[in-house]
């Protein structure tokens, strides 16, 4: 009996982590409340704080359910992604555009003063660039063929996801999320060898002037 309520209990919070999830979303962190998110769910304010005693506390739970399958998790817990997997990663990401939105809301939001996710936010980011510097590490060793420390490529790296979510988001039929990150793996990878056939780009096809001398006839002797 214990556990049968202990289940219902994780369903119901997973239930409201992902209506807060949609909510902030629509609204950002300030303007969802704990109101609009019961509501969502069928509760009443009292009922939801008897999961989330706090709207803090709440973010926090939809912060740690957006990050269970994170590089920023990844390194957390002292483990490195191969590139490979950070651009499944990506792929993933582009199936959950609800999640993407909210977690592009809350790190606009976090530069505020005094916005309760902004540690949180810091945080990550030194977490993501340090899985960004250990996968490139791996990849190419110390240097990557462009001259850069992986540690300073991973700002890079971290910058490029997350700036093609927010293309992704504003123009997702002009935007293709996965296919633009593999495009920056790529620029990452050491050049073609010498004789190596690189990618098939036409040359334009400009048309020489038509440029005809004027016929200019002779002036008539006297």
């Amino acid at each position: 009996m214990t556990g049968t309520r202990s289940a219902r209990r994780g369903d119901r919070r997973a239930e409201i982590i992902q209506a807060a999830t949609e909510v902030i979303a629509e609204r950002g962190y300030r303007g969802a409340t704990l109101v609009a998110v019961a509501e969502r769910v069928g509760l009443t304010q009292q009922g939801l704080m008897h999961y989330f005693p706090t709207k803090d506390a709440l973010l926090v739970s939809v912060l740690e359910a957006r990050d269970q399958w994170d590089m920023a998790s990844a390194a957390l817990h002292g483990r490195s992604w191969p590139l490979e997997v950070v651009a499944e990663l990506v792929e993933y990401n582009a199936t959950r555009p609800g999640i993407v939105q909210a977690f592009t809301v809350l790190v606009g939001d976090s530069v505020t003063e005094g916005h309760p996710a902004q540690e949180y936010f810091r945080e990550r980011y030194a977490r993501v660039r340090e899985g960004g510097a250990q996968a490139l590490r791996a990849e190419y060793g110390d240097r990557l063929p462009g001259g850069l420390s992986p540690e300073r490529a991973a700002t890079l790296l971290a910058a490029v996801m997350d700036g093609l979510q927010v293309q992704w988001l504003l123009d997702p039929g002009a935007v293709d999320m996965s296919a633009a990150f593999r495009d920056f793996l790529a620029l990452l990878a050491p050049p073609s060898e010498p004789g190596t056939a690189g990618p098939d780009i036409a040359e334009p096809s400009i048309a020489e002037p038509d440029i005809t001398e004027p016929d200019i006839a002779e002036p008539e002797q006297p």
